[in-house]
């Protein structure tokens, strides 16, 4: 169950955060996440609040206001392929609204099954 956050600043258009949105879970979907799988969320912050380095490490071209930090927590054990193709069909879709991927960032968190109560306080998978 993937929970995703994406952090962005200020001000986004709704369309702009639901194709963000979407995108990722088409990629997620594409990797084998149900596509009822849907846990998402946007944090859409202030200059002064979501602050970043406009080339490092590798930033081909500097981030503007139109960078993106996505967010993916999810249960351990994806292999490092998975991550790749998943990236790979992200930034295409990412690229066909208008993005350039040189200005996303994304983060993969893993986490064991223990560690989610999805609902009612209960550990189903432990």
């Amino acid at each position: 169950m993937p929970l995703v956050t994406v952090t962005v600043r200020k001000p986004k258009t709704a369309e702009f955060k639901a194709g963000v949105l979407d995108a990722v879970h088409a990629a997620l979907v594409e990797s084998g996440v149900p596509a009822t799988d849907r846990f998402q969320r946007v944090l859409e912050l202030d200059a002064d609040d979501f602050r970043y380095d406009p080339g490092y490490p590798d930033a081909a071209t500097p981030r503007g206001d139109d960078f993106v930090l996505i967010e993916i927590l999810w249960s351990v054990g994806r292999s490092v392929k998975v991550k790749k193709a998943l990236l790979a069909g992200l930034m295409q879709r990412l690229s066909a609204l208008g993005l350039d991927p040189e200005h996303v960032m994304v983060c993969f968190k893993e986490t064991s099954w223990e560690n989610w109560s999805f609902a009612g306080g209960r550990l189903i998978h432990a």
